[in-house]
């Protein structure tokens, strides 16, 4: 029989002191309690979990709740039996109990105590489970987080496939499953795989007009984010990065520069997880840095920011994670920072898996692309992802965003959309998008001289327009839909059928793109670096002579400057004025190494400068680094000393080469010697090192962009930083 409306108000009342339903949540449990499978998608926030909780308690028999995460089943049943005057109604059954636990579980059961029993969907194949859950009245099955049966899903868990045959198994009930992300795509493939093609849908919208969407250049990126942070004071907030090492290493950050600050992340022991996401909860600590193990069914209202240091592999993620701030529908600013680099990063490890997640993988990231580079509302793209319609000059949030702030002028660049796709389609579709800029621009490489394409009639077409130019057009036609990447192939371009009938004629809609929206890291942060020194903070005056008694420094040892101590050292010596040698070894990117060689000098100058000028010293820098400490500085140099392999040293430490590269980098630019010769002779051809070494000898900077420019052409990013390495250990050490 159908309960009344007033039976479930009071119910609501009883069990959970709320006197009204928010949203739909009548009408699913509703629709549930006549025994209708029920799909729900409601973004987070939006009351899910009542909507299996309150029709287990009124129901005849246990509810099995499916759900991915342990720690998560546990909060929600410590919250239920919080709500019961006995114990014993919720219950989690998981491989983390004994057998007297076990045991006390199925006499709950057996008793008719127990109203929810959340299980992990591994769990339900245990033979002993399955037999004596086909023995007891079991009231509806709830498949909570259910976008894990998807393979298009940000979570995928192939032991979420099975479960329509274990449900099938165990007994003929209703089924009800819940999301809080779920694409068209996806949507459709639960409800495929859960045999739910009947399920009546209820779907709310993903909108969160109270959120702030930004997207920021990822350029001094520690200070951008210690700076935001010092905006917001005593405010919550979450940051979520990729690594756990980056999570670690960027709490350590935070706290040296007084911000209270936790990390999370799965490789913490499970006492100190507990621990610090209660701090947070307590407001014990003000922000937590995590990886995203970090927020699944965390509910605190007052997330007032959540900070992206690295941009997630998906845009479902990324809804997910913004989503845990504002939840009260007080302010909510999501701030992710974007490099193009961190993305090439992202598909170098997709090509090592399998085709099938390769495929999608690489979809999921062009999304993510897309939505950084895009310059129309950042909401509107990210609703549309999710099949929902927005306007976005009168849609409820319509002016919360950068893009919608600030919008980017638009041009049409269909004439050069068309040259690009011409030149694809010419060349066989054999090309990636690094081949196809050397080819419009005219600049000769590996690759076309390979295929002898000089002679083509497209070599230097676009020379008139700066390399990035031509890569944003690239990009926004893959993201628009004309090109698409073969990841088969590492990013080989092929024309879509759009493309197709854009260059016959049959498509004429204008192709739009961003004025300037190009992501030129290097410009950017030469930019920045000029408005610091020109906005204050620096002492211009001393700069200037440091940087002349560097030049005399160097003349005497018989070295370039930039290795004596590098710009960003000086900079930072203009803002904390240090005057002994100890003092200079806490200045950014110098350690005791270079202090005890050149520190003296430098110390004493400064010194007689702020006594000569009146200045009062304040220690506080404007952002502090933490002194490398780094566990793998003694492996590093112990190994490199007994001639192992660098690919064998990153990894005994599980660090990938990128790392490895960055912690040498910060060894050698400290003042340590690294040899890495035996590394260098056998992967090296001589004539290049030869000539790479006199090339640092006579340059005035050691930046990857002014060597990239002249040996980008032969060497990998990753060859340049290792030679840099060399030359710097060498020379300046």
């Amino acid at each position: 029989m159908m309960p009344k409306h007033e039976d479930l108000t009071l119910a609501l009342k009883k069990y959970f002191g709320f006197s009204t339903f928010k949203g739909r949540q009548e009408q699913i449990i509703s629709t549930l309690l006549e025994g209708n499978d029920v799909f729900v998608l409601m973004p987070t926030g939006g009351g899910k979990s009542l909507c299996y909780q309150l029709p287990a308690l009124i129901s005849e028999g246990t509810a099995i709740v499916v759900s991915p995460l342990i720690a998560l089943m546990k909060n929600q049943v410590d919250a239920i039996n919080g709500i019961s005057a006995e114990e014993g109604v919720g219950h989690v059954l998981n491989s983390s109990l004994n057998k007297t636990q076990t045991k006390q579980v199925f006499d709950d059961i057996k008793s008719g105590k127990t109203k929810l029993l959340y299980v992990a969907p591994e769990s339900l194949v245990k033979e002993e489970y399955l037999n004596f859950l086909k023995e007891i009245k079991i009231s509806f099955v709830a498949i909570d987080e259910a976008h894990c049966i998807s393979e298009w899903g940000h979570d995928f868990r192939p032991e979420y496939r099975n479960l329509k045959l274990i449900i099938d198994k165990i007994a003929k009930v209703p089924v009800i499953a819940l999301t809080a992300t779920a694409t068209p795509k996806v949507q459709d493939d639960i409800q495929k795989t859960l045999g739910m093609s009947n399920a009546k849908v209820f779907k709310d919208s993903f909108n969160r007009p109270n959120l702030y969407y930004e997207v920021r250049p990822k350029v001094n990126i520690d200070r951008e984010i210690v700076k935001f942070i010092n905006l917001h004071k005593g405010k919550s907030g979450i940051i979520y990065c990729l690594s756990r090492r980056k999570v670690e290493e960027f709490a350590q950050l935070l706290q040296v520069n007084g911000i209270n600050a936790l990390p999370y992340h799965a490789g913490l022991d499970q006492k100190t997880r507990v621990l610090n996401q209660d701090r947070f909860l307590m407001e014990d600590a003000d922000v937590i840095v995590a990886t995203i193990a970090f927020g699944m069914g965390i509910d605190k209202p007052d997330v007032r920011f959540v900070i992206h240091y690295d941009i997630p592999k998906s845009l479902e993620s990324y809804y997910q994670e913004t989503g845990r701030a504002g939840r009260d529908g007080g302010e909510g600013h999501c701030l992710a920072f974007y490099d193009p680099k961190d993305i090439e990063k992202l598909e170098k490890f997709l090509a090592q898996k399998p085709v099938s997640e390769r495929e999608i993988g690489l979809q999921l990231l062009n999304e993510v692309v897309g939505y950084a580079e895009t310059s129309m509302s950042r909401r509107q793209y990210l609703l549309y992802y999710f099949g929902e319609e927005f306007d976005p000059i009168t849609g409820d949030g319509a002016k919360m965003d950068d893009n919608s702030v600030n919008p980017p002028k638009l041009k049409d660049a269909s004439k050069d959309l068309k040259k690009v796709l011409e030149i694809v389609k010419d060349l066989e579709e054999k090309f990636r998008t690094k081949d196809l800029i050397s080819i419009i621009s005219g600049k000769e490489s590996a690759t076309t001289k390979a295929y002898k394409l000089e002679n083509s009639k497209h070599f230097g077409i676009g020379k008139s327009e700066s390399d990035n130019y031509w890569k944003s057009i690239i990009r926004q036609a893959t993201v628009q839909g004309y090109l698409t990447k073969d990841i088969e192939t590492y990013g080989v371009l092929k024309l879509s059928e759009k493309a197709k009938n854009f260059l016959a004629g049959k498509d004429k809609s204008d192709f739009m793109i961003a004025e300037d929206r190009e992501f030129d890291l290097a410009a950017i942060a030469d930019a920045e670096q000029v408005q610091v020194q020109a906005g204050g903070g620096l002492d211009q005056n001393l700069f200037g002579q440091l940087k002349e008694l560097r030049k005399k420094v160097a003349k005497k040892h018989g070295i370039p400057p930039y290795t004596v101590f590098m710009d960003p050292s000086l900079e930072d010596m203009t803002v904390q004025y240090p005057i002994t040698v100890e003092e200079i070894a806490k200045v950014y990117g110098v350690g005791e190494g270079k202090a005890k060689k050149y520190g003296k000098e430098f110390a004493d100058f400064i010194a007689k400068y702020v006594e000569e000028n009146d200045i009062e010293r304040t220690q506080d820098m404007v952002l502090k680094t933490v002194a490398n400490k780094s566990s793998h500085k003694v492996f590093i140099i112990q190994n490199t000393d007994k001639k192992i392999d660098l690919e064998d040293i990153a990894k005994a430490k599980n660090l990938t080469m990128d790392e490895l590269l960055s912690e040498m980098e910060s060894i050698v630019y400290q003042g340590t010697k690294l040899n890495i010769d035996y590394y260098i002779d056998e992967n090296f051809d001589e004539d290049i090192v030869e000539e790479f070494m006199d090339f640092m000898k006579e340059s005035e900077s050691d930046s990857m962009k002014v060597i990239l420019s002249e040996f980008g052409d032969d060497l990998s990013d990753e060859e340049v930083r290792m030679l840099r390495i060399k030359f710097i250990s060498d020379v300046a050490n």
